[in-house]
């Protein structure tokens, strides 16, 4: 398990691309029986309308790009579940996540 500390955060959905608020965040990269799962939990997401949208909607994909404070950058698509009650969030990740 791989754990990486997140400083900035964009997600696209519905067509509209946003750098997400926080105060904290971490991707996890899980290597298990040669699979590769991955998921990224922010807290302190300052945009409580976005929170509410998304809770709202069954159509929750987005597509992220995060870059973490060893200063890589990562890219990939996953499912926004939002925590409206602790103002944060999790990304369940969909396939390859990619680094550079």
């Amino acid at each position: 398990m791989e754990t990486f500390e997140i400083i900035a955060f964009e997600m696209t959905y519905q067509q509209k691309t946003i750098q997400l608020s926080f105060t904290s965040a971490e991707l996890v990269r899980v290597t298990e029986y040669g699979d590769r799962l991955w998921y990224v939990d922010i807290n302190g997401v300052g945009d409580r309308e976005l929170l509410a949208w998304f809770g709202k909607n069954e159509d929750i994909g987005i597509e992220l790009i995060a870059i973490a404070s060893s200063g890589q950058t990562f890219r990939g698509k996953g499912y926004f579940h939002p925590n409206e009650p602790h103002q944060a969030a999790a990304v369940r990740g969909d396939g390859e996540l990619l680094e550079q």
